[in-house]
């Protein structure tokens, strides 16, 4: 058994240690687990982004993570940490305004439509709905989805649908902070709940996609070799679910009271 090894059963909770040698192996731990998550967020993201540099920035969540884990608190310091290298990786993304104005604006155009028609309808619409409200033909409503997949990263903060109280309550959470108020506790519920009622709303490829991507660890290429369709595609129908569920709860969640601090 090495020293290093010797030192981290001897500590009951290694992660908030000051000992420079300690947090190095955690580093060394953990790093299998910032290159996924890593790898991840570029597989919808622009050529252009260097791989190497959202595993620089997600090596600082991770450190972050170190520094700010409480172990008193009842989470554990994998789901802690995943939350603060996807954190610190958008965060650098959003700084480097990576994504032109003019898909934004698109994405805002899918999302506001999904959700006109998705408020008419009691049911997600389906890409013939979509090109007859955005007066458009098939091909170029593909094109739109392909430019918004890289506005399509959920995450907290740009979250429109939830008021201030809602994001707060997410990050409590997020962090598994404990002690949150009864009200909280129904907001999140609420939240799961429309969550749950939009992906069992989506066709059965969108479904799938969600499931085998967030749920089974599988990349683009891997769920298209599953569907037997192209990585394109899977990106499509990726792109498209998130679009439907945000515009889901944009309908459907109303604006809650401010969490007390």
């Amino acid at each position: 058994m090495s020293v290093i090894t010797q030192k981290l059963k001897k500590l009951k909770d290694y992660r908030n240690t000051k000992d420079p040698e300690i947090k190095d192996r955690i580093i060394i731990e953990y790093a299998p687990l910032v290159k996924f998550i890593a790898q991840k967020i570029a597989s919808r993201l622009p050529s252009s982004i260097e791989l190497d540099d959202l595993i620089s920035c997600g090596v600082i969540g991770l450190m972050d993570a170190i520094d700010k884990f409480d172990s008193s608190r009842d989470n554990k310091f994998k789901t802690y940490a995943e939350f603060r290298i996807r954190g610190a990786i958008l965060d650098e993304l959003r700084a480097q305004d990576w994504v032109p104005r003019s898909v934004r604006e698109k994405a805002k155009v899918l999302e506001r439509t999904y959700a006109k028609l998705e408020s008419e309808l009691g049911r997600p619409a389906n890409d013939e709905e979509m090109c007859t409200a955005l007066e458009c033909n098939m091909d170029e409503f593909h094109d739109m989805i392909n430019k918004a997949k890289s506005v399509s990263l959920l995450n907290i903060d740009d979250a429109n649908t939830f008021s201030r109280g809602d994001k707060k309550l997410m990050i409590n959470l997020a962090e598994g902070r404990t002690g949150l108020n009864p009200y909280s506790a129904v907001s999140y519920k609420n939240i799961q709940s429309k969550i749950k009622e939009g992906i069992k709303a989506l066709p059965e490829k969108q479904r799938l996609v969600l499931s085998l991507y967030y749920y089974e660890d599988l990349n683009l290429k891997e769920i298209g070799q599953v569907l037997d369709v192209t990585e394109s595609r899977v990106s499509q129908l990726h792109t498209q679910a998130i679009l439907k569920l945000k515009a889901k709860l944009q309908n459907e969640i109303g604006d809650y009271e401010d969490l007390a601090a």
